[in-house]
């Protein structure tokens, strides 16, 4: 049977195009491009929805915590290999009033309820967190500023140092975006990824997936 791989974020895994206002192809997706660079051994799942958080409800759009969908999310796909997490952009937006750490917080109770369910193959969980790549300061210029609010490419600096603690003390694998792009993030709205951020995220997953692949192999 193939290694089910599922990749849990918001529109950066959806794959919203900022340029178009659609979706990137399967021919650019880092989840399509990730499935195509791991091979036949490997089902790569995409759980993308755009405007997801950790844990925050958003009073404006239904459905978007993370926390409320990440057991079925998971009984869905069983039996699961590895949960890839790429969440917190969302989570900076001002009106969830929320710090760096607290976000940190939302991730770490998104972890232990995925780490709970009874869906991992073997009966060991399996996850991947990484922090998305920065929010530009260059957003308060854009037509985003007014929805997203002030302070989050702050707050999304931020993520790295608190997301990676986190990962340590769940028991988690820990990547950082940020240390994988060379790409900057879109120049409409300076937070989703382009093209070429997509293909630099799936390559450098690629990597890191095959490496501890062969070690529990």
């Amino acid at each position: 049977m193939k290694k089910h791989i599922v990749c849990y974020g918001d529109s950066n895994t959806h794959g919203y195009c900022a340029e178009t206002g659609g979706r990137f192809s399967e021919d650019e997706r880092w989840t399509c491009l990730l499935q195509s660079y791991l091979g036949d051994d490997f089902l790569v799942l995409e759980e993308g929805l755009s405007g997801r958080t950790t844990c925050f409800d958003d009073p404006i759009h239904e459905g978007l915590s993370g926390l409320d969908h990440i057991y079925p999310c998971l009984m869905t796909h069983e039996p699961v290999d590895l949960l890839i997490i790429m969440l917190g952009t969302n989570d900076t937006k001002e009106r969830f009033g929320v710090s760096p750490a607290c976000i940190a917080l939302g991730l770490k109770r998104l972890i232990a309820k995925a780490q709970a369910a009874d869906c991992w193959r073997g009966g060991t969980p399996d996850i991947l967190v990484v922090t998305p790549q920065n929010i530009d300061p260059r957003y308060a210029d854009s037509d985003v500023a007014s929805t997203m609010g002030k302070g989050c490419a702050e707050k999304s600096a931020g993520l790295g140092k608190e997301f990676k603690l986190i990962a340590q003390s769940m028991g988690c694998r820990y990547l950082d975006a940020n240390v994988m792009l060379s790409a900057e993030p879109s120049g409409i709205d300076f937070m989703h990824l382009t093209d070429a951020g997509h293909g630099q995220l799936a390559a450098g997953l690629a990597g890191f997936i095959l490496k501890i692949t062969k070690q529990t192999d």
